[in-house]
């Protein structure tokens, strides 16, 4: 049986905070690439590997997401990636095949059959793409803003984590829809990107705006229709006092809140009431029945150049720890890979 170095990311311990580099270690094992007979598992070779805010969460003690436990200390982190099979105990997949799955942060994983969400099809566009705009990144911005948002010709929808990997699409999606779209990020250079490239109607620096309220005032000066928030803490609080009648929140994240030991108070939500809004949370995960529907609608936007997508790669396993931090500094452009190998 053939054995073959398998580079990881392990993390340390649990974490307290915002999370260091130092969290984790890079360490070396073996794999064998072959399967035990009667396995229904599939051996994979790790291509590209998604950074994703959410993984701050699992790297607490105590669980908090359904079905995804936290991380193991002294064990890989897991999360989205693209890989390619190597071996193969599960007849839908055959050596060579090109997948979508939930894996670890190492060269090589064997998974169950049952963590493959898909077999890629569609190659004609970056295999990096079902990291982010094709994968979870994507769809979670398409059932945020068409099954929560809903979005009508000439609303005005605001998205804060604008230049990330689900803002981005957000912003672009609603446009497609004919709303007027805002998005918020934090340095000049996102908000140029946003302004110059993805297509925003206007863009703002947080960072630079003392009274995030009156900033609102300025760029929705009769309200807001849908807010889909990234951010939480004092981004939502000035939010909640700019809506529109019947306005709608889809609950994506809130990357503000995660390294924090004590989270942030939001102090205006009476304005749910008297602004009569619908703020509902999601998890992906639970829609990914929508798949096929949201490629459909994608895929054509891609390839004709009315969705583009910006991504911020880091090259190799090794560089894993810097990316994943970075996204809680806001350090990345777009949306964080990591590319462990190209084939």
């Amino acid at each position: 049986m053939a054995q073959v170095r398998n580079k990881q990311v392990v993390l340390r311990d649990h974490v307290t905070g915002f999370p260091k580099e130092s969290d984790m270690n890079i360490v070396e094992t073996t794999i064998t690439l072959n399967l035990p007979q009667a396995s229904n598992d599939v051996l994979l070779k790790n291509l590209y590997i998604s950074c994703d805010p959410y993984m701050r969460i699992l790297m607490n003690k105590v669980d908090v997401f359904e079905g995804l436990p936290t991380y193991t200390p002294a064990s890989p982190l897991t999360g989205f990636g693209v890989a390619k099979v190597v071996e193969s105990g599960h007849p839908d997949y055959k050596k060579g095949d090109i997948v979508s799955s939930f894996t670890k942060w190492e060269e090589y994983s064997l998974v169950p059959s049952t963590q493959i969400f898909c077999k890629i099809e569609h190659i004609d566009v970056p295999l990096s793409y079902y990291t982010g705009i094709l994968g979870m990144a994507g769809l979670t911005a398409y059932v945020g803003l068409f099954e929560f948002g809903t979005p009508k010709k000439g609303e005005n929808v605001f998205v804060s984590a604008a230049s990330g990997a689900v803002g981005q699409l957000v912003g672009q999606f609603a446009k497609l829809s004919g709303c007027y779209v805002v998005g918020s990020a934090g340095s000049k250079e996102k908000v140029d990107l946003l302004k110059n490239k993805l297509g925003f109607d206007e863009a703002f620096n947080y960072k630079e705006e003392l009274d995030l309220n009156a900033a609102l005032k300025r760029y929705f000066p009769e309200g807001i229709d849908i807010y889909f928030e990234n951010v939480g803490g004092k981004t939502l609080d000035a939010v909640l006092l700019n809506l529109r009648v019947n306005a709608r929140i889809p609950v994506c994240g809130m990357i503000s809140q995660y390294n924090l030991i004590e989270p942030e108070g939001v102090t205006n939500l009476t304005n749910i009431i008297f602004k009569q809004v619908h703020m509902q949370g999601f998890l992906v995960p639970s829609y990914y029945h929508l798949y096929p529907k949201f490629l459909e609608y994608l895929l054509p936007h891609i390839r004709e150049g009315k969705v583009v997508y910006v991504e911020d790669i880091a090259e190799g396993l090794e560089n894993g720890p810097k990316a994943l931090v970075g996204l809680y500094s806001g350090r990345n452009v777009g949306k964080q890979v990591i590319a462990i190998a190209r084939e």
